[in-house]
């Protein structure tokens, strides 16, 4: 047995090699758990060879297999992690006796049950192999009786998953005695010359480990185990290793690429695919360096992909593709390019919103076994190789102009049936003038609509078919030939993405005879190609050719959705679905198990550390991203100026964290803030007890507010807050407001209070400063009583009045009390002014006016925030921290 040396008394770390454990697992012990699934793969088979003799497998089958395979795996890994953790316990026991054993002076002299092997590798092998730091200092132990210390297949297999670049027959293995220092620490040099004896048998393992035993007695210096030098050399006979694939010579990074390309293809080779399991895994294999991603069924009858790749590697996909026999010159019209690459901005949110926010075409490359490429229901597999002319694109143009030119004078006896051959979802948003649609929810409903549609039409009759990339078409096109015997079928080649790509590659004017927009199969649900509007969105019935899923899981109804609907009802279908999603939402909210959350949360992927820091915490109540939407909604152009998930969860839990809950909000715009103080004061409430805040005592809050239109729609906020609370009814209460006009405030004050413990109230007034300094005097109308935080989100250029009115004395803040300050860093631009070297638009000459303006003001304020910092950082009467979160908190405590 071969293991790294133990770090911290061999913690979970594994044995063999804690530096390269990855690496092991992906090559080891990936093409271990490689076999296993093949053979479960195999098992499975044989034990359903007679359902498999008589029938092929259904998807649901192949799913069930492939979990099994999976669920092997799983078992597979968790045996191995039993394995380690085991042979760590017991080299733990093992280290620790034989210690013990050379530190008692009386006990009998033994050789300790381990050997410690220093492990050299020579500079052409490293450069080779590029170890890491801790491969090239190795220092490794073997067990006593171990298979290691026996043979040199044993051996050989230790340092396999020691090097896991290591391939075989490219090294020699020789040993030495390794150079001990006057301290008893083992060196790792290059053998002297004639010092070492090669290691090529059975019995030359065996006599190392003899030799290490026999130093151990010998040396002068007293040693805690028998040690050895085992020497890597590079067999000056090994094989050259392979070089790399024609397609990957020159290949530019993909991770450089700037934009991402959207394709699709389909193959039905003649021969079909024997099989997919194997041809799943290796073209997987093949595309994994392209960085490519998409979603790829493989079946029997051939393969139907939709990817997108890094543009800058588009070529060497294609020259991929070509040299693999199944595809080749079987990708019928080859690849199905879209006319327009996505740069990596556009292509983040170009899929449908998750959960509201924004999410690429693709995630990840999935490639799927099936029964069926596309599931047509048909009693048995016809001919694909016999399906009708496939009509090139400018020919289909031309057709289907001379269509549209014979109806309108009338003579249009002679005109071709023109079939879309898609669903009705995807007709509805998009379709060729003239075209007739099926009509139909699933593709394999076509037969039934086909034999009725054509029933009286004569067998020379010209129909020309179509779909979104033609695979569909072939599957029309060979029933159409083969079981109803029309002889004139053609399809579009390449279907709505290849006509699409070659009008705009071929002509400049002309217009498309497709209207509206091409629904495809993946997260971007459609790709607009002329800015007709011809669907109707299921909700409120407006015009709209967006196309996306129910987000109830158990629904998953396909629609046709308008922007406003998808994000009123969080991307649901119906009132009923969204309750749902938002119960759903608030079940993990409030009531998630911690395993339950730290498994959705480990499944996640995260772009940003912003992403993850978010993924990371707890998620706020679903009330507050119905603030933001009503934001959105009524005050558009200020939107930017809520507070959003982060820094909201961090205004409360400052809340939450003072002395009695008495907040002071300066600047309540829509209630965001408002209601996240309002929810740390009600926590404070239910730790002290204490409960019916108010101006006087108790959890309170009050926040002052100039603006008549965002002082409306805070109070309907806070009401409605106050009313249902933080959970589901309070977010349905509030998303009601949206698509209403926000009732006017009689008077300038309203009253509200939070589960009856947090009292709050909103005061319109025409200048904060001036009401806070009547406070701080105790000359004025409100008298409250002294507050624990007072956060200020006010005008930006009296900052510094603010905050002196807060430190004057006590009446308004507490000793010991915070003020927290927003937007310290002003989009950055602080940094700028701390240095006086601004590079704006403003400093240079430009037309627009407004722009000049803007940029001058952003800098403006930007000089004022960096004073307002640099002053109050000096101030003797407080101690500050400023966080870099959102754009910028500066927390300030007062002494």
């Amino acid at each position: 047995m071969m293991v790294m040396k133990p770090v911290r008394a061999f913690s979970s770390a594994p044995a063999l090699c804690y530096s390269r454990q990855q690496s092991f697992a992906q090559t080891s012990r990936g093409r271990q758990s490689w076999r296993r699934s093949q053979l479960m793969t195999r098992l499975w088979d044989s034990s359903n060879q007679e359902q498999q003799q008589s029938r092929p497998l259904s998807n649901q089958e192949l799913v069930e297999r492939r979990l099994a395979v999976n669920q092997a795996k799983r078992e597979s890994r968790q045996r191995s992690v039993q394995e380690r953790l085991d042979r760590n316990m017991k080299f733990k026991r093992l280290l620790h006796n034989d210690s013990t054993t050379n530190s008692d002076q009386e006990s009998p002299f033994v050789v300790p049950p381990l050997y410690a092997v220093k492990i050299w590798v020579d500079i052409d092998l490293r450069q080779e192999m590029r170890l890491s730091g801790r491969e090239k200092r190795g220092r490794v132990f073997l067990e006593s009786g171990s298979k290691g210390v026996q043979t040199i297949s044993g051996l050989h297999q230790e340092l396999y998953g020691f090097f896991s670049a290591l391939r075989k027959n490219t090294f020699l293995l020789s040993a030495s005695v390794p150079p001990i220092t006057a301290d008893g620490k083992v060196e790792s040099l290059p053998p002297k010359e004639g010092e070492a004896w090669t290691i090529e048998t059975d019995d030359d393992v065996i006599a190392t480990f003899q030799k290490a035993d026999e130093f151990f007695h010998e040396s002068a210096v007293k040693l805690q185990r028998p040690c050895i030098q085992i020497n890597v050399l590079k067999n000056p006979n090994a094989p050259p290793p392979p070089p790399p694939p024609a397609y990957l010579e020159g290949m530019a990074d993909p991770k450089q690429s700037e934009t991402m390309t959207m394709l699709s293809f389909y193959a039905f080779p003649p021969q079909g695919i024997e099989d997919p399991e194997a041809f799943a895994f290796d073209i997987k294999k093949k595309w994994k360096p392209f960085g490519a991603l998409g979603r790829v069924y493989v079946a029997h009858e051939g393969v139907n992909a939709q990817m997108s790749v890094p543009t800058n590697v588009l070529d060497n996909f294609m020259a991929c593709c070509k040299i693999v026999p199944e595809l080749g010159e079987h990708m019928e019209n080859g690849i199905n390019i879209d006319p327009q690459p996505l740069t990596m901005e556009e292509f983040q949110s170009a899929g449908t919103p998750v959960n509201q926010k924004p999410a690429p075409p693709f995630r990840n490359l999935h490639v799927r076994v099936r029964s069926q490429i596309v599931a047509d229901g048909l009693d048995k597999s016809l001919d694909w190789q016999s399906a009708g002319y496939d009509m090139p694109p400018m020919e289909w143009h031309q057709k289907i102009k001379e269509a549209r030119e014979t109806k309108d004078t009338g003579d249009d006896t002679s005109s071709p049936i023109v079939l879309d051959c898609r669903n009705d979802y995807e007709t509805e948003v998009g379709i060729f003038e003239g075209a007739e649609p099926l009509g139909t929810e699933n593709f394999r409903d076509s037969w039934d609509v086909l034999k009725d549609r054509l029933k009286d039409a004569p067998k020379d009759a010209p129909i020309m078919t179509y779909c979104t990339g033609g695979i569909r078409c072939v599957k029309v096109g060979a029933y159409l030939t083969q079981e109803m015997g029309f002889t004139n079928v053609s399809r579009l080649a390449g279907g709505i993405i290849a006509y699409d790509r070659t009008l705009t590659e071929k002509t400049e004017d002309e217009e498309s005879m497709f209207k509206g927009t091409n629904f495809v199969f993946d997260g971007r649900m459609g790709r607009e190609i002329t800015d007709d509007t011809l669907g109707t969105c299921a909700t409120c019935g407006t015009k709209t050719n967006l196309v996306s899923n129910c987000h109830n899981e158990n629904c998953h109804k396909r629609m046709i959705q308008c922007a406003d609907c998808r994000t009123n009802y969080h991307g649901t279908c119906s009132h009923a679905c969204k309750t749902i999603v938002i119960k759903g939402q608030a079940k993990t909210e409030e009531g998630s198990t911690f395993s339950e959350t730290a498994s959705e949360t480990s499944s996640k992927t995260f772009e940003s550390i912003d992403d993850y820091s978010v993924g990371h915490s707890t998620p706020a109540p679903s009330v507050y991203a119905e603030m933001e939407h009503n934001t959105r909604a009524h005050m558009p152009t200020g939107a930017h100026m809520v507070s959003g998930a982060t820094q909201g969860r961090i205004l409360a839990q400052l809340a939450s964290m003072t002395r009695e809950g008495r907040i002071l909000e300066l600047g309540t715009f829509t209630g965001y803030a408002t209601v996240c103080f309002l929810e740390g004061a009600r926590n404070v409430g239910q730790i002290t007890g204490v409960a019916n805040g108010n101006i006087h005592s108790g959890p309170y809050v009050m926040s002052l507010e100039r603006d008549v239109r965002a002082f409306n729609i805070a109070a309907a906020h806070v009401q409605a807050v106050g009313e249902k609370g933080l959970g589901v009814e309070a977010a349905e209460l509030v998303c009601a407001i949206r698509n209403q006009e926000v009732p006017s405030v009689d008077g300038d004050f309203v009253s509200s209070s939070l589960d009856g413990i947090a009292g709050c109230d909103l005061l319109r007034v025409t200048d904060a400063l001036a009401t806070v300094e009547e406070i701080a005097s105790g000359n004025g109308s409100l008298n409250p009583a002294p507050f624990d935080l007072v956060f200020v989100d006010a005008d930006k250029t009296r900052l510094l009045d603010y905050v002196d009115a807060c430190l004057s004395n006590d009446r308004l803040l507490n000793k010991g009390g915070f003020i927290v300050v927003d937007n310290v860093l002003w989009k950055g631009l602080v940094v700028e002014a701390s240095n006086g070297s601004f590079s704006s638009v403003a400093d240079s000459p430009d037309d627009d006016k407004n722009l000049v303006k803007k940029n001058r003001r952003a800098r403006k304020l930007a000089n004022q925030m960096h004073d307002f910092n640099s002053c109050i950082v000096k101030d003797d009467r407080v101690e500050v921290v400023l966080f870099p979160v959102r754009d910028g908190l500066s927390v300030i405590r007062k002494k």
